[in-house]
């Protein structure tokens, strides 16, 4: 059964690790995304080539047999966010991790304006600041579904919630 205090490995680095080529645009992600290391580069990595892989098995079934399945694929990436609503199979095989990259939290706390930078972004994550629908997400890793992405705000206990009640208050009431 295994030990539970070691999980099983949730990525797959590299088999070659030292392409300049590759090297170099981990690097520009890193940066681009605000990654505290590759391994976070290559979860994502891993879990687009899972994806691709369920596209290329379900290209190999019949046309009555991929239907239902393919759809399910479908259905459960157009949820994350990862692919529009009217997405096929082969937009399936063209994900890369950046499409993942750009549902985490953290990427998402920069692009709606509530931190300066991504790398705040994350600081603000970590400590605490961040809700999604009035709960805390501490992790800045976590995907964001289409339908979550509306909801995440600063935490209603967060000084920088009352800071900008209070900002509203006063641009307010120098308009009047």
């Amino acid at each position: 059964m295994g030990d539970p205090k070691k999980p099983r490995k949730t990525w797959v680095g590299p088999r070659h690790p030292w392409i300049k080529e590759r090297l170099v645009r981990e690097i520009e992600l890193l940066g681009k995304y605000g990654l505290r290391n590759k391994r976070e580069l290559w979860k994502l990595e891993t879990l687009a080539r899972y994806f691709r892989h369920r596209a290329r098995s379900l290209l190999a079934l019949s046309p009555e047999a991929r239907e239902k399945q393919a759809k399910l694929l479908l259905s459960k990436l157009y949820e994350l966010g990862v692919l529009p609503e009217n997405a096929t199979l082969d937009d399936v095989l063209g994900l890369t991790a950046e499409h993942f990259l750009e549902r985490r939290l953290q990427t998402i706390v920069y692009k709606k304006g509530l931190a300066r930078s991504i790398y705040e972004a994350r600081q603000l994550i970590v400590h605490g600041h961040i809700a999604l629908a009035g709960r805390r997400i501490r992790s800045p890793g976590y995907l964001v579904k289409r339908h979550e992405e509306d909801l995440i705000d600063y935490a209603p206990t967060s000084p920088l919630r009352a800071r900008l009640v209070q900002e509203e208050g006063t641009s307010e009431s120098q308009a009047q």
